[in-house]
């Protein structure tokens, strides 16, 4: 690979003296004159060229510089504007929810020239000698009456959506509710991205950490460590495209494939928008969609698409809202959604896999999160081989891979994890097989697998505290059992994540249910290299 993202270094002084950083490590305006802060947003996530981009611009300085490129292989500076006239907004306490509400401050037409891509855009706001600078992103993707690439990138900004943390509240933590300490189930679109979501340092941590702990150190997570020291969001390293769909991206270029980007939500509004490709992908952690973003793949597929899944937790049914404008989740709450109880309960926002909902994830990817979730992060199988054992090695998508029976795939790279999604599965003759059970079908194949869990174990070391713990195997003991008792726990404390293949209809899919198979692609690790490169040659020719 080439270049890293580009621009001027902020020192964690400069950052320190910027920043505001509220509870649970959540950032957002600090409403006071006194503190050099800028940040914006735009109303859409996707444009194409010839649309209008209008950013909602916030600083607290005078004057504010404005720099867009497109990060890809090579960073390309495409737009620059100076001396732009600054004006701090106020900002809404309810923002998280209902959107900060700030006027249009700069617009722009996005020209034919710009090839698809995610193009980063730096707010730069200066004070004498300090200097605070802010990121977004947009994505842009073919014109209507353009050639078409085979292959478009499907970013998961659904759940770059439930992580953003901007202005106090998420889909998990926040200050929201009648106590101002917990998350929201809805959130707005209508805010700046948290810092971390749209570029990162080189060296920032991922997730799982590149060697486990050893036996009797304490267990630690270095991302958000390093997240608190140097004021980004401790969700940056969970969601956006930053920590995912950029290295994906990047890495597709440079092996010469043609994509077009395009956001999640983009589905919702127009279903069809898939039949245009002959392979769509989805990288990283895509845990989160509304029901219409479902039956959009659904049909793609069944009509003679192929999906290319790289990416993990495909749990949570949303909603859209407000025209786009918010995104409900009550999650773990599902029996206070509006719409539980009513001829719509369906849409309920809850669990793919149980009431009201039951839709398990098998049905669209031919995977399950809540067969999942965690490996390789904090006591959750934290000495796991860190990769796939390979069952099935005569499958084409390991062609030229060298991989054998028995090898494990990924484990120098750390691919497998930080969550997961599986099966219930048997063995017949040292091969698994779908039980068909939980909403998969027998023509779903298992070609290789992991372990994971639900329940972080504790050894028992002083001083310890423990992030994941056992309150997901908790929440899946109680709505697939309807009890939770020691007998229910101990059932879901074991969990497995898969690569499958699976004909369905017209298409195929492939998925490596794992959120860190682009660890394989940064770190060129040539057999998870490979085995994309047999993945999307095989699902670009319709």
């Amino acid at each position: 690979m080439t270049q890293d993202q580009t621009g001027p270094a902020i020192t964690p002084r400069t950052r320190a003296k910027a920043r505001h950083i509220l509870d649970h490590y959540y950032i957002g305006s600090a409403r006071d004159d006194r503190v050099l802060e800028i940040w914006g947003y735009t109303p859409e996530m996707s444009y194409a060229p010839g649309d209008r981009v209008a950013l909602h611009v916030s600083t607290t300085a005078p004057e504010w510089d404005l720099e867009i490129g497109r990060d890809g292989l090579i960073y390309q500076k495409l737009l620059t504007e100076t001396g732009l006239r600054g004006v701090h907004h106020p900002t809404p306490a309810s923002c998280s929810v209902t959107g900060c509400g700030w006027p249009e401050t700069y617009a722009f037409t996005i020209p034919e020239s710009w090839t698809p891509g995610g193009y980063l855009m730096t707010f730069r706001a200066r004070r004498g000698d300090d200097l605070v600078e802010e990121h977004h992103i947009i994505l842009v993707r073919s014109a209507p009456d353009a050639p078409l690439p085979p292959y478009v990138l499907v970013c998961a900004t659904g759940t770059w959506l439930a992580y953003n943390c901007w202005g106090g509240s998420n889909h998990y933590e926040g200050i929201t509710g009648p106590d101002g300490n917990a998350f929201s189930p809805v959130v707005s679109t209508q805010r700046p991205w948290s810092r971390g979501l749209c570029k990162l340092p080189e060296g920032a941590p991922r997730a799982l950490r590149e060697q486990p702990t050893r036996t009797g150190e304490m267990v630690r997570y270095p991302y958000m460590e390093w997240a608190y020291a140097y004021g980004y969001s401790k969700k940056y390293a969970s969601a956006g495209w930053a920590s995912y769909e950029r290295h994906f991206a990047r890495w597709a270029e440079g092996e010469g494939y043609d994509f077009d980007v395009i956001a999640l939500h983009d589905l919702h509004r127009d279903p069809d928008l898939l039949n245009r490709y002959a392979c769509a992908v989805f990288v990283g952690h895509d845990e989160y969609w509304s029901a219409e973003m479902r039956d959009a793949v659904d049909a793609y597929v069944e009509g003679g698409g192929n999906v290319a899944r790289f990416a993990g937790n495909f749990l949570w049914q949303t909603r859209i809202e407000n025209e786009g404008r918010t995104q409900v989740c009550y999650k773990y709450l599902a029996d206070q959604d509006p719409l539980m109880g009513t001829d719509q309960e369906h849409l309920v926002s809850g669990a793919f896999e149980v009431a009201p909902v039951n839709r398990p994830g098998a049905q669209t990817f031919g995977v399950n999160a809540l067969r999942g979730v965690y490996a390789g992060l904090g006591n959750c199988v934290r000495g796991g081989a860190g990769g796939f054992t390979i069952y099935r090695d005569d499958h084409w998508a390991f062609d030229g891979a060298g991989v054998g029976y028995g090898d494990v795939l990924g484990a120098r790279s750390r691919i497998f994890g930080y969550e997961v999604d599986g099966l219930d599965y048997e063995f017949k003759d040292g091969l698994p097989y779908p039980t068909c059970t939980d909403g998969a079908v027998p023509e779903i194949e298992i070609i290789a697998m992991g372990l994971a869990t639900n329940i972080e174990a504790d050894h028992g070391i002083w001083g310890e505290t423990l992030y994941i713990g056992s309150d997901d195997a908790a929440f899946k003991a109680q709505v697939l059992f309807g009890e939770i008792t020691p007998k229910t726990l101990d059932a879901c404390k074991r969990g497995n994540g898969m690569i499958v293949s699976w004909k369905r209809g017209k298409g195929e899919i492939f998925t490596a249910a794992t959120c860190e198979w682009v660890a394989g692609l940064i770190r060129q690790d040539s057999q998870v290299e490979q085995i994309t490169r047999n993945v999307l040659d095989g699902f670009g020719k319709r």
